[in-house]
């Protein structure tokens, strides 16, 4: 199996001095304290107006995100591009509540489908629903309570805004993917993606829905809906991550009596999670996959399977993918062995990004080894430059 192991190919996208921007970042972000008092700081500045921006954008803005705007990010595009590492373009904008920001939203991904027709470098788009509709108004549809007529038509119009994007997508010969949420509307994602790929997958797999396998009903869900969306005559297409909002959703559960959604273990997560690579290459024929994960195992186990079935490195039905600025060792080895690699590069105003940024800074500190491991590639990348 593939070893992720040189930190040459890992960090030769970077210069001395993003190299050591990312050791900064990384070191701060090693610890909870530290984390939780530059998020609060990070907000209490902004709400007092102080000039901080352009602090937030030298450090963990420039670390996790492309730029603020589509143009100010295709100088990354096309450096990674030399590399033969991929991107994913995502406006990153979180918290939106009023129509005309959901409009601006659709407006938005359909800008970042045109720039990415014709372009090897970008075969994706990318979207969460919650930025083409009320979060609040989904929550309320998977509860099962009837809507008001108003909220209906805001319903309606939330369907619309996905299938232009879909449709400009298709249109475009881009793939457009899905990203999933909290359990208590991603039951309404998964049927507007369903919904999605019996209309534009008929040819070829192009609509991808999201699985997030912490979740222990994730792989079942997986499952049925394949059979569903396969027995209609379309292929079938997911990206599978292991999951976001882990502390939200058990805390919910906990304050609204019902079984906790997530599982109690890494362990079980990791089986999932593996159990649907198995999955999906054994379905290839009709299943399309990225794999969204910073987990070496997971990696290498996609590789391993991917000779076993005879699958060619660069079939566009298997991609690999990393957020940027996270798991470089994984990405640039892979893509240096022929794999098709995509990092998803987030973009957007600094202010409306934040809630990406301080959820990067939170994985970093609460998944076991993330932010560490990080730490300590980019130290011995910095040690092995000053011996050389």
């Amino acid at each position: 199996m593939l070893k992720f192991d040189d930190i040459k190919t890992a960090f030769a996208v970077r210069s001395n001095a993003e190299l050591n921007r990312s050791y900064f970042v990384y070191a701060t972000m090693k610890y909870r304290l530290t984390v939780k008092l530059g998020t609060f700081m990070i907000l209490w500045s902004l709400r007092l107006k102080l000039p901080v921006k352009g602090i937030i954008k030298k450090t963990i803005f420039s670390q996790f995100c492309g730029g603020e705007s589509i143009t100010d990010c295709h100088t990354s595009i096309a450096h990674l591009g030399e590399f033969n590492v991929k991107t994913i373009l995502d406006y990153s904008a979180e918290g939106q509540k009023a129509e005309d920001s959901f409009d601006f939203t659709r407006d938005e991904v359909i800008r970042t489908a045109n720039v990415a027709k014709g372009d090897p470098n970008i075969p994706f788009c990318v979207v969460k629903l919650t930025g083409l509709g009320s979060f609040d108004l989904l929550a309320k549809s998977q509860s099962g309570k009837t809507l008001s007529s108003q909220e209906q038509e805001s319903y309606n119009r939330f369907i619309a805004r996905v299938d232009t994007i879909a449709s400009a997508a298709v249109g475009n010969g881009v793939k457009f993917m899905i990203d999933a949420e909290e359990t208590w509307i991603q039951q309404v994602i998964d049927r507007v993606s369903y919904d999605l790929m019996k209309k534009y997958n008929k040819e070829t797999p192009v609509i991808y829905n999201t699985y997030q396998f912490y979740c222990h009903e994730a792989l079942g869900n997986m499952k049925s809906a394949y059979e569903e969306v396969t027995a209609s005559g379309c292929h079938f297409a997911a990206k599978f991550v292991r999951g976001a909002y882990m502390e939200k959703e058990r805390a919910r559960a906990k304050d609204k009596g019902y079984r906790d959604p997530i599982h109690a273990d890494k362990q079980s997560t990791d089986a999932d999670y593996n159990a649907a690579l198995d999955f999906a290459i054994s379905h290839i024929d009709t299943f399309a996959v990225l794999a969204g994960t910073h987990n070496d195992y997971s990696s290498a186990y996609l590789a391993d399977l991917m000779h076993q079935k005879g699958i060619d490195l660069s079939d566009d039905r298997v991609y690999f993918s990393q957020l940027l600025g996270m798991s470089d060792h994984i990405s640039f080895k892979l893509s240096a062995e022929g794999y098709n690699v995509a990092k998803y590069m987030p973009y957007g105003p600094v202010e409306k990004v934040l809630p990406y940024l301080f959820r990067r800074a939170e994985e970093n500190t609460s998944i076991k080894g993330q932010g560490s491991r990080e730490y300590t590639l980019i130290r011995q990348e910095i040690k092995r430059r000053k011996a050389s």
